[in-house]
């Protein structure tokens, strides 16, 4: 078995959606488990429509329309016949957010955004199924949250690997033995049949679930990069390829927040030793990059991660004590409580700094119960630049008209915690 997992950016369209057929046909007869997300940008979108819901500015409704209308109007162009069954699929499917809309929200904003964020996927791959089976290529739909189990940690579930390697040996393996098989990332299902998210882009995080859990031979994500870049082209020009990496590299590369794969990918791939591909789906024939647990031939040259959106918070206490463990607990438990994560810290004799996320919906909260028994000093309207492999040339280019608030430095990698100029 082969794993593939395609983004939104492939489906923007119907014309990816054709070269998403293009592609499936190169691998006629093999055993294929897609894995497809949203269609681009509409998770964005579904954002919208949830923080419109629980701010109650009577825009939730025409927001989700406008998502409804973007998909009718694509499955129009694939499939004219409007009285095809897949037109009343995707109208139940965007039902069930009406109905929830209906309601004043009483839920967790957390649990409400899994509900209806995760329509995204769902109406996105019956789509896909539906435009492949009209093309003549037998697909098999899939609802990954019958095998993909996990907790009720809504937005970032956790899977259950035991029961979800039983679900699919039992579900997804055979299935895929007698044609292709079309399911969804980001994705699960809780005990109680409620839908989770695996966190954003975590598409890719489903790709290797599935790889792990069925012991496929290998993962392709198709993007419409070439490969690993060795910095992000929206903010770097002069990105480039990387031909070959270790999972060790990469998952190194991830934790600092490398966009290309999500963090979590990694680690199922490297627990069996199953090597990822990642692709352009713009040139199915080039090479792309190589992902596996060969260490010898990692590339040196340095990479460039860039977080925006990033805050940067510095604690003291309010009496004359020092910031040692007792604080730090406390800190951090807070910062569990509030499920804020930091991406870098640093710690001083009367002070306790660290760079975030700027999620305000978790972050005003924290910053409120932080403030009740310390000294909060808070910088907005920045970022994280992180560099592996560094000299000192690339440290020069990249601070130029930034200035540097938070450094850190060690053998391969240096953090730095930016604001432009």
């Amino acid at each position: 078995m082969k794993v593939f997992k395609f983004g939104g950016a492939s489906i923007k369209d119907a014309e990816g959606f054709r070269n998403v057929l293009s592609i499936l046909k190169k691998f006629s007869g093999q055993e294929i488990v897609l894995v497809v997300s949203a269609l681009g940008k509409t998770t964005n979108a579904l954002e919208e429509v949830v923080h419109s819901y629980f701010e109650r500015n009577g825009n939730a409704n025409q927001l989700l329309n406008e998502v409804r209308e973007k998909h009718f109007n694509l499955l129009s162009k694939l499939i004219p016949d409007s009285s095809h069954k897949v037109y009343e699929e995707l109208n139940n499917t965007f039902i069930e957010v009406d109905w929830i809309l209906e309601d004043e929200p009483s839920e967790s904003f957390d649990y409400i955004y899994d509900q209806i964020v995760s329509i995204g996927e769902m109406v996105s791959t019956k789509m896909l199924a539906a435009f492949l089976n009209e093309s003549g290529m037998k697909t098999k739909w899939r609802d990954v949250r019958d095998f993909i189990r996990t907790d009720n940690t809504y937005r970032e579930g956790k899977v259950d690997w035991e029961i979800t390697e039983k679900k699919i040996q039992a579900q997804l393996v055979p299935a895929s033995k007698n044609g292709l098989v079309l399911t969804q990332g980001f994705i699960g299902g809780t005990s109680e049949n409620f839908s989770t998210t695996l966190g954003r882009e975590g598409s890719d995080y489903t790709a290797a679930v599935i790889a792990y859990c069925a012991g496929a031979e290998s993962v392709t994500i198709w993007k419409d990069v070439p490969g690993v870049l060795n910095a992000d082209p929206r903010y770097f020009s002069d990105a480039k390829k990387i031909d070959h990496l270790s999972f060790k590299e990469t998952i190194e590369m991830t934790f600092y927040g490398a966009t290309v794969i999500h963090p979590k990918t990694i680690k199922p791939l490297q627990n069996k030793n199953i090597p990822l591909h990642v692709k352009s789906f713009l040139n199915a024939e080039a090479s792309g990059t190589v992902i596996d647990s060969d260490m010898n031939d990692d590339a040196r040259t340095p990479v460039l991660v860039l977080k925006p959106e990033q805050i940067l918070i510095s604690v003291s206490p309010k009496d004359f004590s020092f910031m040692a463990e007792e604080q730090l607990a406390k800190i951090f438990g807070m910062m569990a409580k509030h499920r804020v994560k930091f991406n870098m810290m640093q710690n001083a004799a009367i002070s306790f700094s660290f760079c975030a996320d700027d999620a305000k919906e978790r972050v005003n909260p924290f910053l409120e119960e932080l403030s009740n028994e310390y000294k909060v000093l808070l910088n907005e309207g920045l970022e994280l630049l992180t560099i592996r492999h560094y000299d000192e040339q690339t440290v020069q280019t990249q601070t130029q008209r930034r200035e540097i608030l938070l450094e850190q430095k060690t053998r391969n990698t240096i953090q730095l915690v930016v604001r432009r100029f």
